[in-house]
């Protein structure tokens, strides 16, 4: 039985209760909704669990309507919510007949957009958050924090508490069989496991770098269009993370296309054959893993900031830029220990008016390296 590590998102999903009727937390499967939400109906008296992976809980709802109004007092949750989005039209009436907060607790494997393709519209009734697999700061918070575990596992829990080292491979393994043989098809798909399986893996070889559709489309025989539907695939049920190039008024020729990232350090590693610390030390991935291993522990740090990257036809480039209004952040990922940024990165920060930029190392302590330019270790720069 593993220990309970506390999720970030738990004090925010109890407030969202008390001021929404539905509160829906999406994110990939076995990243922790389950218990967390388990964790959070424990402490009401009056609460229903429904499980929609069991036939059992899928016959209870065979009358939706009937069942639920049943416990319109209560706290419902209702786990794995994509097998059955003809649901929300049912929410959306219940909800409508008596308003109250803190009525539904819904969780789901995938995006909010892929769940409101068949879902009735439940505007200005939910509150959409994600979990997502640990982060660094919730592994700290448990204990003594242990990064190159964490960044060589990954963040799922089953995996990163597993006993050891292969018993964590041999669980990354088969949740990435699962998820191309079961959980693609469940939400509806039709795509070969082994096409997906080879463009995944060869998203992972390029992880970190500018998406080629049309290259990656002639390496699998299918058109840049369907390359693009299998990249949206990915994307919405949380395995693939693409960010945008910034593009906000700069006279500057730059690059159009998004940067790909496999958005679990861990599920990088297996795609790739990476099987501990030391073929990952050798392997030439390792620079770009730490690079989105770091980028996806800032960005959970910064909620509500838009991500980008820049980099102009000349090479002046930047990672990470995140905005939220007037606020620009520059972040640099370096996997020495030495870090020495380039030319271009200065004259990046000069083209998008950045004052706070912050080159992210796996250094010992952190430092100042010109007026607006921070040297931080992850576990300094996350507190």
């Amino acid at each position: 039985m593993h220990t309970y590590i506390k999720r970030q998102i738990e004090p925010d999903i109890k407030k969202n209760l008390r001021d929404f009727p539905v509160v829906a937390i999406l994110g990939p499967r076995q990243c922790g909704k389950s218990t967390l939400a388990k964790r959070i109906i424990s402490s009401r008296v009056k609460s229903v669990y429904l499980d929609l992976e069991l036939d059992s809980d899928l016959g209870k709802i065979e009358d939706p309507e009937f069942f639920l109004s049943q416990h319109e007092n209560k706290l419902v949750c209702i786990d794995e919510i994509q097998r059955k989005p003809d649901l929300f039209k049912t929410l959306r009436g219940l909800i409508d007949r008596k308003r109250r907060n803190g009525r539904f607790l819904i969780l789901g494997s995938a995006s909010r957009d892929l769940i409101r393709q068949s879902s009735e519209s439940l505007a200005g009734r939910i509150c959409y958050m994600e979990l997502t697999p640990f982060h660094f700061s919730e592994v700290s918070n448990a204990g003594k924090p242990d990064l190159m575990k964490l960044w060589s596992r990954g963040g799922f829990p089953d995996s990163f508490l597993s006993r050891s080292n292969q018993s964590s491979t041999t669980w990354r393994e088969n949740f990435i069989r699962t998820f191309l043989e079961r959980d693609i098809p469940q939400l509806g798909f039709r795509i070969p496991a082994r096409t997906l399986r080879r463009l995944w893996t060869m998203l992972a070889h390029s992880h970190g770098q500018i998406l080629n559709s049309s290259r990656l489309g002639e390496s699998i025989g299918v058109s840049h269009t369907t390359i693009r539907s299998y990249l949206d695939i990915l994307s919405q049920t949380f395995m693939l993370r693409l960010v945008q190039p910034f593009h906000s008024n700069v006279k500057k020729r730059i690059i159009k296309s998004s940067k790909v990232y496999v958005r679990d350090s861990g599920i990088l590693h297996s795609l790739l054959g990476i099987e501990n610390k030391n073929d990952l030390f050798g392997h030439p991935v390792f620079g770009s893993s730490w690079e989105g291993f770091a980028l996806e522990n800032v960005l959970s740090a910064y909620p509500g900031y838009n991500p980008y990257f820049y980099r102009t036809s000349s090479g002046v480039e930047i990672d990470l830029v995140l905005e939220k209004g007037t606020k620009r952040i520059a972040f640099e990922f370096k996997s020495s220990k030495s870090p020495v940024p380039s030319k271009g990165f200065y004259l990046a920060l000069k083209d998008l008016s950045v004052n706070r930029a912050f080159i992210i190392s796996p250094v010992d302590e952190q430092y100042q390296l010109r007026s607006n330019v921070v040297v931080a270790p992850l576990h300094a720069f996350i507190k």
